[in-house]
């Protein structure tokens, strides 16, 4: 595989994770969530900050987007990877708020996770 050829399927799983995580937070997927996160993962926002096992027993002690009737309106907005790692700018709406998350990704042992969230409500 060629280094262009590289670089186009790591954007392409890239990609795909980040759609699997609008799936997740739409329909309130923690299984699939959990699978897209590295362990160690801080989810962080201004003067909040959660580990993984928080912010999935947050994402299932409420309804879902899909339950309430909601739209499905999360938007890839910029991705750059460089080798190993990406970032990630999503925009997440979700109940009352319109979320924009910075999603850090690792590719290790062949695998890309998520390692860090950043998110801010950016709703006037």
């Amino acid at each position: 595989m060629t280094h262009r050829q590289s670089e186009q399927s790591d954007l392409a799983v890239v990609i795909s994770l980040v759609e699997k995580y609008f799936y997740g937070l739409h329909h309130g997927d923690t299984k699939l969530l959990s699978n897209l996160f590295h362990a160690d993962v801080c989810l962080k926002a201004p003067n909040s900050r959660r580990n993984l096992q928080q912010w999935l027993a947050d994402v299932s002690n409420r309804d879902t987007p899909a339950q309430l009737g909601h739209a499905f309106d999360y938007a890839i907005l910029a991705i750059e990877i460089v080798k190993d790692q990406a970032m990630v700018k999503v925009q997440c709406p979700l109940f009352n708020f319109h979320y924009v998350d910075f999603l850090g990704l690792l590719k290790e042992q062949g695998n890309w996770l998520i390692v860090n969230k950043m998110y801010t409500d950016i709703s006037a």
